[in-house]
């Protein structure tokens, strides 16, 4: 289960991480962020790892003059999933936070959470009522969140927050299965979840972001969907198939009952409707298609699962 807490801390040991900045087109806000994280980062002994995603405006120069960063650039756009793959195979230390690059996010909500990285698998800073919010994003984020819940039957506090910490080892196996897209942070979240790993979630706050967004929110929000679909069936597909097994079940029962007693009562003869044995057989198929694949999907996960 996962949990939205404020960390009672007993262990104060820095761990060894390195902070991943995925930043395309980010000139205005990349210098603010990192002169505010960068001395928090040297005070702890992490690396700060920019990785600029082929921007096309002034990013590169900027980026290129910050000092305590280590700079990795892509010749051309590839996506923010593709930079924080790049920036976790990059990283050599056995923790990696994902840290965007527009200001929104404190060096001390990073701090608050690395004091629990050494007991968790990833832990996920989930942004509160007092964060700044863009409403127009909020409908999407609820259809989101709402089937990312149903899909995972958990209760998920923040879904797509970019402010997170994982264990390399843990996610190095899985990155095939992330996409390059914007959907990365939500994919990884249920890919983590779904294979058993201790996600943790810790209130943090955001501020507005500097610049303006690239994320497009009917493009992105129908890739994010299908993605997490797509990993739902690699993970748990009976949370997928059994609903429409039962529905389409239910469905060729009813329409058989309710028609049947009304052609009964009229006709005084009993008939069996295509109609509803096309809905039975059917549901009975993909209740036994999913069967099928929740099996090969038992197989699969002992690739990725730790020894």
């Amino acid at each position: 289960m996962t949990e939205l807490i404020e960390p009672i801390i007993e262990n104060n040991m820095n761990i060894s991480l390195t902070i991943v900045i995925p930043c395309y087109n980010e000139e205005r806000g990349i210098s603010g962020t990192i002169e505010k994280l960068v001395p928090v980062a040297k005070s702890k002994g992490w690396k700060v790892l920019i990785v600029n995603d082929g921007s096309s405006d002034g990013t590169a120069d900027v980026v290129n003059n910050l000092d305590g960063v280590t700079v990795i650039h892509h010749k051309h756009n590839k996506g923010y999933g593709a930079s924080l793959k790049t920036g976790i195979l990059a990283a050599k230390t056995e923790y990696i936070s994902f840290y965007d690059a527009d200001g929104q996010h404190q060096p001390d909500d990073l701090v608050k959470m690395s004091l629990m990285a050494r007991d968790y698998d990833m832990i996920v800073g989930a942004r509160g009522k007092s964060s700044h919010q863009d409403w127009q994003r909020k409908p999407g984020k609820w259809v989101l969140s709402r089937f990312a819940n149903f899909l995972t039957g958990e209760d998920i506090p923040d879904l797509n927050s970019g402010l997170r910490i994982v264990k390399k080892e843990e996610i190095l196996p899985l990155l095939h299965l992330f996409p390059n897209s914007f959907s990365f942070s939500t994919t990884s979240t249920m890919a983590f979840m779904n294979m058993g790993f201790s996600v943790k979630y810790i209130g943090i706050k955001v501020e507005k972001r500097v610049g303006t967004s690239t994320v497009k929110q009917l493009k992105h929000g129908s890739s994010t969907l299908l993605l997490m679909l797509r990993l739902m069936v690699l993970f748990n597909p009976l949370r997928v198939f059994l609903p429409v097994s039962f529905f389409l079940i239910g469905s060729g029962f009813l329409y058989q009952v309710g028609f049947g007693i009304y052609t009964y009562l009229n006709t005084d003869k009993i008939v069996i409707f295509q109609g509803s044995m096309l809905l039975l057989v059917t549901g009975l198929l993909i209740f036994f298609f999913g069967l099928m694949t929740d099996q090969i999907s038992e197989v699969r996960k002992h690739q990725f699962l730790r020894v």
